[in-house]
């Protein structure tokens, strides 16, 4: 490799996996005023499609959820397990079964206390199969998680069980190093068991969103706001030093934009591309690592669409065509200008492998595209020159600068394929529901890491996947992941995930755009948001200082 790229991944790994997390601001809590109310307004930029942990599957709905609760362990500024619901834990020899002991003065916003028949409850709703819960593969690694959630065993077989009001103990199938750490993931969130029964729509109204985090939901103004406050029922609530957090939905970047010049906004999580450099360059904006891939999905299935569009995109070189017909290195430079890292794989550059060199260490394209391969591709898949090609409907949500990017590459395939595309969008929540119905072309995709190692972004790509938009299904990638999940040796479990995405990278399901960055507006005065690189937020020490 050139030299700019070593040190471009080299820092990036640092960045993400020695020092995961990033802390805005640093200072003496002596010098906050204790007349003055902390109040810290931050535009979160999305109207989230659900705030139940069971069933979201977004980073903006991450975001508020680790503000509001909190699992058996939390992540500290490496994104490594740190006591949370449970004070300790223990771990069998065989690393099969963990028993936690959870904090007796944990308690819900509403004073009931956070028992481990909450957990219990919560990851077993998560894995019943009338949930629908896109993130129950998640919860895999449980004895017999798999088998209940798909309906081929039994919600009494599953490997969780509450011993009593203060001890949990799970059940594995197979060692999983890095289990503590989704332990902190929101789909592995208690729920009060007592208010979810009792109500079905509870995670809709304020009034039984109960949480067991470090604030508390006290409003909720559809499409403008969430509003919380510090949750004096948490057991650690005299560390936190906001009164309160106010979460803004303003999706134009260009408004939010101007809202935080104006110093309405504290803090922005998506700035214009048009400000980034001058932001960057008077400290208002910060670029943070950010481990994740920004990608294309394609529908293999041709599912809702013409048989012309089927044919075309279920022919794995039509898909390779369109990869290599996209140059992203231009991508990073005139459009997207935020520091991204042009991709040449699937899993991002940031997570160490066995060898303690990047696991990203295989090129599978140039970045660059290579315009002569992807027009041999196209005429061997039948399709000289684009002639007899159907329109196609590339689909993005409309929040952000997708539009621009999406753009950029139907030019592409244009200019260099003589394909003709379609850009539509959509509105966030609609979108989503869209992509998961498979009732798209090609998609705009992205996915951040939920932990540090390759396996959380190749395991959503099996046949069995509720987060497989693309209905590629392979029994060689499935059987390869399964064996890489059961596999202990760290050097025969990275051959394992490489073989997976040597088969994902030749199907291409997806085509990998660029490795994520994450440009924030803050404001000098914010101080202590710790930004993490698998894409949450966390405002519990955050303070305001000199506003």
């Amino acid at each position: 490799m050139k030299q700019n790229k070593l040190k471009r991944i080299f820092a990036l790994v640092v960045a993400a996996t020695i020092s995961a997390t990033v802390l805005v601001g640093c200072g003496d809590d002596s010098k906050k005023s204790e007349t003055d109310e902390q109040v810290l307004t931050y535009n979160l930029g999305a109207d989230s499609k659900t705030l139940d942990p069971a069933l979201n599957a977004a980073v903006d709905g991450g975001i508020v959820l680790s503000n509001a609760f909190e699992g058996l362990c939390r992540t500290d500024e490496n994104d490594k397990a740190i006591a949370g619901g449970a004070e300790s834990w223990t771990i069998s020899d065989d690393q099969l079964t963990y028993t936690f002991k959870l904090r007796e003065d944990a308690k819900w916003s509403n004073g009931d206390a956070v028992t481990a028949h909450d957990y219990e409850y919560a990851w077993k709703r998560v894995l019943n199969p009338a949930t629908g819960a896109e993130y129950a593969y998640q919860m895999y690694y449980i004895e017999g998680a798999e088998a209940y959630n798909t309906g081929s065993g039994s919600e009494d077989a599953v490997g969780v069980k509450a011993l009593d009001d203060y001890t949990l103990e799970v059940k594995l199938h197979a060692p999983t190093s890095y289990f503590l750490e989704l332990t902190a993931f929101p789909c592995y969130f208690p729920v009060n068991k007592k208010v979810v029964e009792a109500d079905s729509e509870w995670a809709t109204k304020v009034d039984t969103y109960v949480s067991n985090g470090p604030f508390k939901m006290t409003e909720w103004n559809l499409k403008d706001s969430l509003v919380f406050v510090r949750n004096d029922n948490y057991y650690n609530k005299d560390e936190v030093k906001l009164d309160k957090l106010v979460m803004k939905m303003v999706t134009d970047e260009t408004s939010a934009f101007a809202t935080f010049k104006a110093g309405d906004f504290d803090m922005i999580d998506v700035v214009p591309t048009s400000e980034i450099e001058a932001g960057l360059k008077d400290g208002t904006f910060v670029t943070y690592p950010n481990l994740g891939t920004y990608f294309l999905v394609v529908n293999t299935t041709g599912e809702n669409a013409s048989d012309d569009v089927k044919k075309a995109l279920s022919d794995k070189k039509v898909r390779q065509a369109l990869n290599l017909a996209i140059d992203r290195d231009s991508i990073v430079k005139n459009v997207t200008k935020g520091g991204q890292i042009p991709a040449y794989s699937y899993v991002p550059e940031g997570i160490p492998g066995a060898d303690d060199k990047d696991f990203a260490s295989k090129e599978y394209f140039k970045s660059s595209g290579d315009v002569d391969a992807a027009k041999k591709l196209l005429e061997e898949a039948g399709y000289k020159d684009g002639e007899g090609f159907p329109t196609i409907t590339l689909l993005y949500n409309q929040e952000g600068a997708h539009g621009d990017v999406m753009q950029a590459i139907a030019d592409m395939w244009k200019k260099n394929l003589g394909i003709n595309v379609s850009l539509s969008q959509q509105e966030w929540k609609v979108f989503q529901q869209t992509r998961e119905d498979k009732n798209y072309q090609i998609a705009r995709h992205g996915w951040v890491g939920d932990y540090v190692d390759p396996m959380t972004f190749l395991d959503m790509w099996t046949s069995t996947s509720s987060l497989n938009y693309s209905g590629f299904a392979s029994e060689e990638y499935d059987n390869l992941i399964e064996s890489a999940i059961k596999e202990t040796d760290a050097t025969k479990r990275d051959e394992l995930m490489h073989q997976a995405e040597d088969i994902l990278m030749d199907e291409m399901p997806a085509i990998p755009i660029y490795y994520y960055t994450q440009t924030k507006g803050i404001q000098p005065y914010v101080k202590d948001v710790r930004v993490s690189p698998l894409g949450f937020i966390y405002f519990d020490k955050a303070y305001i200082d000199g506003k």
